[in-house]
């Protein structure tokens, strides 16, 4: 069975859709001729040409810019924001603009445009190269947010983004460009919205995407050893974001954590517990995050490592959590 890692799942997701739709266009800094910073888009110049897949001058505003205005007069446009920590330089056309315009044109013209970028620590990339910045963007209506966790997905959702109507911030953690997953024929587009159950158990769930899934397959695995069932659920996307399998689960465990490797204060898990105590209310025994302190990331690979949700910090904050309310 042929393997498909994560960074040719990007790429081949471009390549299906710029030869399937002719309005697709992708552009970014370093993306065409060099073929991205972390390789993920070698190639795709030479097959479509230089019309189709070019490198921009050094500016996020003007990317995301074009992208809105290519976006609004016809064209799919993709386009590379090299490193998830530049977002705020492209706030304005994606928050005030490209997720408005459906609204302010009295529902009479959308933003089909898709905002690719690697986000994630653990990599030694510093303070500025390793946040996760989907907080900064969960509260703004019109805009969708995709995290997949596997190459399958990845591809599958990339598709699935490029075909969508609105704006979608598509991110990429860097740690995963390097998973390879075993494929059995073509993947075509995946569903926005819909989550996935990577393990089943009976005693708590755990709510995670990107990396954070597989930190927490790892730790279900050591919860397993000391009798623990763990249910892990990758939510794939966090706008809209699943909240029937979520609460389903939840709701059967009566224990709901949700791991995240950003800042605690304002991310997402916050949003998925609310929901929980709003849906659930007594039913819900245990309801935590698991999160990074209120920090900027450190760049020593003992501190970074410290400072990450890890497996171990995952498994041991569960057993602590039920055996105090045993």
């Amino acid at each position: 069975m042929p393997k498909l890692d994560f960074r040719h799942a990007i790429r081949d997701a471009l390549d299906e859709e710029l030869a399937r739709d002719d309005r697709v266009v992708f552009f970014g800094e370093d993306v065409a001729a060099p073929g991205g910073v972390f390789a993920t888009t070698a190639g795709l110049r030479d097959r479509h040409g230089d019309g189709r897949v070019f490198d921009t001058p050094i500016s996020e505003l003007a990317l995301s810019g074009a992208a809105f205005g290519s976006a609004v007069c016809g064209l799919r446009p993709v386009i590379e924001i090299m490193f998830g920590d530049f977002l705020p330089l492209a706030m304005d056309s994606l928050v005030n603009q490209a997720a408005k315009f459906f609204y302010l044109s009295n529902e009479q013209a959308s933003v089909p445009l898709v905002v690719r970028s690697a986000v994630g620590a653990g990599g030694r990339f510093g303070a500025i190269h390793s946040q996760n910045p989907i907080g900064w963007f969960l509260n703004v209506a019109g805009l969708k947010i995709v995290a997949p966790s596997t190459p399958t997905d990845a591809k599958a959702l990339l598709k699935a983004a490029i075909r969508d109507d609105n704006p979608v911030l598509f991110l990429e953690h860097k740690r995963l460009y390097g998973l390879k997953e075993d494929v059995d024929g073509p993947i075509d587009a995946g569903s926005i919205g819909s989550a996935a159950i990577r393990r089943r158990g009976d005693d708590v769930t755990l709510v995670s995407v990107m990396k954070g899934v597989h930190d927490c397959l790892q730790a279900a695995d050591l919860l397993a050893e000391v009798g623990i069932e763990a249910e892990v659920i990758d939510l794939r996307t966090l706008r809209p974001w699943d909240r029937d399998t979520v609460m389903t689960s939840a709701t059967r465990t009566g224990c709901l954590a949700v791991v995240d490797e950003a800042s605690t204060t304002g991310g997402w898990p916050g949003e998925v517990l609310a929901a929980a105590v709003e849906t659930m209310g007594g039913a819900l025994h245990h309801g935590w995050r698991i999160a990074a302190p209120d920090h900027p990331i450190p760049y020593s690979p003992l501190l970074e490592d410290a400072f990450l949700p890890s497996p171990d910090r995952i498994a041991a904050e569960v057993v602590s959590r039920l055996r105090a309310g045993s």
